[in-house]
């Protein structure tokens, strides 16, 4: 099962996916690796596919984005932000694809490659 671990403050049962959009993510280090920008949803499953997490640029210009699986986030209600266990090099060097170019999640062979780069196991399987 794909969800998101809960690391401080309470368990919440159900949030609206606007509250999560625009929150900060950092690494255990507290390094600053970005923030969400959206949540994709698989319409086939209703599950969440992916975060996308936007890292790097200035302004907003020349910003890369990543896909993140969800449940490689633990989210951490007191600070309103989530933690993803990577250091920050290794997400410079992840797979990532700009606002121009968004991936096919139905290419489970890039999902796949996505998911073992985090760690995670696809939502999928």
């Amino acid at each position: 099962m794909s969800q998101t671990t809960v690391i401080r403050g309470h368990d919440p049962v159900v949030l609206a996916a606007d509250t999560l959009t625009g929150n900060k993510v950092v690494n255990p280090q507290e390094q600053d690796l970005g923030t969400i920008e959206h949540l994709m949803i698989d319409l086939s499953t209703g599950r969440i596919a992916y975060a996308v997490l936007s890292f790097g640029g200035f302004l907003g210009l020349g910003d890369k984005l990543f896909a993140i699986p969800w449940s490689a986030l633990a989210l951490d209600t007191v600070e309103k932000r989530f933690v993803l266990n990577v250091d920050k090099e290794l997400l410079k060097r992840a797979p990532g694809f700009d606002k121009d170019h968004w991936p096919n999640m139905a290419d489970r062979t890039w999902g796949s490659q996505v998911y073992t780069y985090y760690g995670a196991t696809p939502y999928w399987d």
